[in-house]
């Protein structure tokens, strides 16, 4: 179960960077560096190793937790893409093709990152475009609603999408570890404790 709300912390923690991006038309540095980097883990132990640890994911744990408790009051825009994300991430798994492509994209990507760092508007721009050409098509477009001035500007418009691409990856990962729809419904208690406890050791 931990290895499930990890993954679901970070495709909450790369609908958030969306969010705040569409509506301040920045993100949170950090917590995107940790989301984007993920995209470029091709192989990992575990699945906390993907992100660094743990700790890296304290932004995505404490949103989770937030909403499976009810503790803050719930971000209906954030739940509505990251169900969105969900879905796109169902047509992207069973589309071969679009996956071995955007490996092959992640890869031609990598030393760009490896150079300017990942939050870089190049290498960001890189992912948005690979996100645009390879994983929008394949389902319904995800609307991403916020402040029209920042929409308007290609550069957001493009770490947006980046950000995206690390929320479905964030999603197929949830995925290949055994996560399902039924898991917000059936083990949303078992999710709550595990949360609770990476953020106590996070």
């Amino acid at each position: 179960m931990k290895d499930r709300v990890l993954a679901l912390a970070a495709l909450l923690q790369a609908v958030e960077q969306v969010n705040l991006m569409a509506n301040q038309g920045q993100a949170q540095t950090e917590p995107l560096a940790v989301c984007i980097n993920s995209l470029f883990v091709f192989d990992a132990p575990d699945t906390e190793q993907i992100f660094g640890n743990r700790h890296q994911l304290k932004p995505g744990l404490k949103r989770l937790y937030s909403q499976l408790t009810g503790e803050a009051s719930r971000d209906d825009a954030v739940t509505r893409i990251a169900l969105n994300v969900l879905q796109l991430e169902r047509q992207f798994a069973r589309n071969s093709n679009a996956m071995a492509a955007v490996h092959g994209g992640l890869q031609e990507i990598a030393a760009e990152r490896d150079r300017l760092g990942a939050t870089h508007p190049d290498v960001l721009a890189g992912l948005g475009k690979l996100y645009a050409d390879k994983v929008s098509p394949l389902g319904q477009k995800i609307m991403v609603q916020g402040n029209p001035v920042y929409l308007a500007q290609a550069q957001v418009v493009s770490e947006v999408r980046a950000a995206l691409l690390a929320a479905v990856r964030a999603a197929v990962l949830w995925r290949q570890v055994g996560g399902s729809y039924w898991d917000l419904f059936l083990s949303r208690g078992k999710m709550t404790q595990a949360a609770h406890e990476l953020l106590g050791l996070a």
